[in-house]
């Protein structure tokens, strides 16, 4: 069945009984992580109980596949319901679910992180039309949602807060739900949070001061340094991103959803249009300080440069959710190669 994103947070914390299995997926990877969470703490109260919950990866499932349905038949040492998670699922193993689904035993939850999934996709298809299996998507928040989200966290912390400072966050956050609790975490933190016996006010100056340098801003100059091939600007834009709490997969979904707007961009090349008129019709606007980049950047790529980056970022996403690597070492990596290809194509 196919959850829909007004019932999501309700079934991730009360999933159907009669669901043995969840596919959750997106490009917005920390909103993934919070409702797989969910779901397991809805099946086992400790998150870092080792004897009812067991993680596998994409590739430890492609060498072994059998392993899917041994894991989700055992029997917990101290009794209780399991939870299997798989992480950086894709199309490749749609047959191995497929095949545990039709013929799985034992009463163990099946969890699955798919990461972004074309609509085309097998392995959506497959969680989506089972009677006892279902799809969750995960997307950006809407403001409305992400209003919602740092109300729920700030009330859970004591805290109250202004319109005006509330409009600053909603303005500023919202690209990846993980960082956006991260960033709430360190205003609470930075308020005094649950200690204060009364409610707290956030005012307008406290977000300023805590949040500083917005989130959003930063992945935008991670972007467009690698994307412009400026790889003294690529250096700065990194580390002010990691000193910000921006995690590695964060900046791998904004480039990569960078390329894709390029990629639908070329068209107005192609057809004679002025790279000044495509980044004025683009929506969302585009800040007046980033339309020249963007400008640049239209005239130094092309489809096949894009589409080979591209290939490159889903990789990068790739290696970073199922080889248990250093992400942000991935990460710098692909960055770095994207910005070369781009500077080798202004010279």
């Amino acid at each position: 069945m196919k959850i829909s994103a007004r019932e999501a947070d309700r079934f991730a914390s009360k999933p159907d009984p009669k669901v043995r299995a969840v596919l959750v997926y997106g490009p917005d990877s920390g909103l993934i992580r919070e409702r797989i969470n969910q779901l397991t703490h809805s099946v086992v109260p400790d998150l870092a109980d080792p004897f009812r919950i067991t993680d596998l990866s994409e590739s430890a499932l492609r060498q072994d596949p059998a392993r899917l349905a041994d894991e989700a038949a055992a029997i917990s040492m101290l009794g209780g319901r399991r939870v299997v998670r798989v992480r950086g699922a894709g199309d490749g193993l749609t047959k191995t679910f497929d095949s545990y689904l039709a013929d799985g035993k034992g009463d163990a939850l099946l969890l699955v992180d798919g990461g972004e999934l074309t609509p085309r996709s097998s392995l959506r298809k497959l969680f989506e039309d089972g009677s006892d299996t279902a799809a969750i998507a995960c997307y950006a928040d809407s403001v409305a949602d992400l209003s919602a989200a740092i109300h729920k966290k700030l009330t859970e912390e004591n805290l109250l807060i202004e319109p005006a400072a509330l409009h600053y966050l909603t303005s500023h956050l919202g690209s990846d739900r993980g960082i956006t609790m991260n960033e709430l975490e360190k205003l609470a933190l930075y308020m005094g949070g649950r200690p204060s016996k009364e409610k707290r006010e956030i005012k307008l100056e406290d977000v300023r001061a805590c949040v500083g340098d917005n989130v959003e801003s930063s992945l935008d100059s991670v972007v467009d340094a690698a994307i412009g091939g400026e790889l003294d600007a690529l250096d700065m834009a990194l580390a002010r991103a990691r000193s910000a709490d921006v995690n590695a997969v964060a900046m791998l979904n904004a480039l990569s959803r960078h390329l894709i707007q390029l990629h639908l961009a070329m068209t107005g090349i192609e057809n004679g249009q002025t790279p000044e008129s495509i980044v004025g019709a683009m929506r969302p606007m585009v800040h007046f300080s980033r339309k020249a980049k963007l400008q640049r950047q239209l005239m130094l790529w092309n489809r096949k440069r894009i589409d080979r980056a591209l290939e490159i970022v889903a990789e990068a996403d790739r290696q970073c959710k199922t080889t248990g690597l250093p992400e942000n070492a991935i990460c710098g990596q692909t960055l770095l190669r994207i910005a070369q290809a781009a500077n080798a194509a202004r010279r």
